[in-house]
């Protein structure tokens, strides 16, 4: 299976709350449905929610109870919640392209979208409130007081009446955030002056930090855009499965405080990051982090030791990452100065790399981070290489013919470089242009040449043998002894089937 950058991410920090195991609520409004009733039961339904899942997978059954309790909320709002059981209902989950588990999708009068929103019940409810409404409700001073009020980030434009150029520009940035935030519009001037806004405006109403933040008078699309960027998300909070994509997707870097959480200090060095966290607000987003039950997601942004707290920033973007380690001494004062180094462009990222190999006896050449320009980069070879994880299934079932591979080419090796790398144990360096979102991932470059081709053809001896004669420079090739007629139809039939990439 592949991912983005960003959901490895949110996976990672999924992983300790999927292994819960939990019993669905015997109160659940969830409607259970299959082949024989989907079509009459979503068809009709101007909006609902269905969950295709897998009884054994860790994910659905987390998410289970949260989906139950958000199906009593959402049925007061005529919004009902199903569920498709993909074990037995094979042919309707390939219809509806689920290729991992839990999928959740969006269907209005039998239309599907993906649902991107949240996986807490609290999530559920508000995300498929705001799929209820339209993309901007229009107020009047009756519903102004109780729309402010519908969740936990509001926007209301304050617009005289007749501007058509303001009210068409909120409707286009309300549309486009319609999943995430609530919009409304007020053509009264009395609730404007009430708001103390001058028209046109936007007062961003909310349930943390200050309760409400104005927009100023630069009522411009880029003006809204990073009104909102910068204003939705707080100075600094937990951050978790529930929440990690809204911060994924903001384009700002993230920067994490990792907390013991049963410190007595633990509240206190929260807090103290406050004051850091208003100073570079819009440049970079704060949150904090239990460093037990996320210990595998510290050592992924290369926070090394087991001291806490600790502290490291990461560029989603890009996958890079700045760790400083235990900052317990003075926690506002040590992250203050490194994320102003950070934003000045001071810092160097961190590189996780095995060291350098002192011989390469093996068939297959063992790349590490420290040493990968060097081998990846000389110009006077092709070079495939094959980034994989030791736990990776597919990767062991390669290992032989990759192997193999590399002993077909031993006598090549002025002309073509077969390698490999531990994913899991070398950061790939920014130098490379691509990150790993898969494994296994195979990627070649024709000697002299700056780009990069993916392999995604049959990894077989003679797929790849095919693919670096007609791909290399040198259009180099080599002998293969026949297989067997039984190896053969071995083959033929493993081709036949579709690859199932793993993490």
């Amino acid at each position: 299976m592949r991912f983005s950058k960003k959901t490895l991410f949110a996976a990672g920090l999924a992983t300790a709350s999927s292994l819960v195991s939990a019993e669905s609520s015997s109160d659940s409004q969830v409607l259970v449905l299959g082949t024989s009733n989907f079509t009459s039961a979503v068809e009709p339904e101007p909006l609902m929610l269905v969950e295709f899942y897998a009884p054994w997978c860790g994910h659905c059954k987390a998410l289970a109870p949260e989906y139950d309790t958000a199906s009593v909320e959402l049925i007061k709002e005529n919004i009902k919640l199903a569920k498709v059981d993909c074990t037995v209902e094979g042919d309707l989950c390939n219809q509806y392209d689920v290729k991992g588990y839990p999928t959740l999708k969006v269907f209005r009068s039998g239309s599907s979208v993906d649902y991107n929103g949240p996986r807490k019940s609290d999530g559920i409810i508000s995300y498929m409130k705001k799929q209820a409404l339209p993309s901007l409700s229009t107020l009047t001073p009756e519903t102004l007081a109780e729309f402010k009020k519908k969740d936990k980030i509001v926007v209301v434009a304050y617009i005289k009446e007749g501007d058509k150029a303001s009210t068409d520009l909120i409707s286009k940035i309300a549309e486009a955030n319609r999943d995430s935030y609530l919009f409304g519009v007020s053509h009264d001037e009395a609730a404007a002056k009430e708001a103390g806004v001058d028209v046109p405006s936007a007062v961003l109403y909310r349930t943390f930090d200050e309760p409400e933040v104005k927009l100023g008078k630069d009522f411009t699309e880029d003006a809204l855009a990073s009104f909102l960027k910068a204003e939705t998300v707080p100075l600094i909070d937990e951050v978790g499965p529930e929440n990690y994509m809204q911060y994924a997707e903001s384009g700002l870097p993230l920067a994490y405080l990792f907390v013991q959480p049963d410190h007595k200090d633990k509240e206190a060095q929260v807090e103290s990051l406050k004051s850091v966290a208003k100073v570079f607000k819009g440049k970079v987003n704060f949150v904090w982090v239990d460093a037990v039950k996320f210990a595998n997601h510290a050592k992924a942004l290369n926070i090394q030791g087991d001291s806490w707290p600790s502290f490291a920033i990461q560029d989603i973007e890009n996958n890079l990452k700045y760790p400083l380690e235990d900052v317990s001494s003075d926690v506002p004062g040590k992250v203050s100065s490194f994320v102003a180094k950070y934003v000045a462009g001071d810092l160097k990222p961190s590189i996780k790399s095995e060291p350098v190999p002192k011989d390469q006896d093996g068939p297959v050449h063992v790349l590490v981070a420290d040493a990968f320009d060097e081998t990846a980069f000389d110009d006077s070879k092709d070079v495939l290489i094959e980034f994989y994880a030791p736990w990776c299934g597919h990767c062991k079932k390669l290992a032989p013919t990759y192997d193999t591979l590399g002993e077909k080419y031993s006598s090549h090796k002025d002309k073509v470089t077969i390698a490999k790398m531990d994913a899991t144990a070398n950061d790939v360096p920014p130098s490379a242009g691509f990150q790993i979102t898969s494994f296994p991932t195979i990627k070649f470059k024709p000697a002299g040449s700056k780009d990069w081709i993916d392999f995604n053809g049959d990894r077989s001896l003679e797929g790849f043998v095919e693919f670096i004669a007609l791909n290399g420079k040198h259009k180099v090739s080599v002998d293969i002894e026949p297989l067997n007629e039984t190896e053969t139809t071995e083959h033929k039939e493993a081709a036949a089937k579709p690859h199932h990439e793993e993490l």
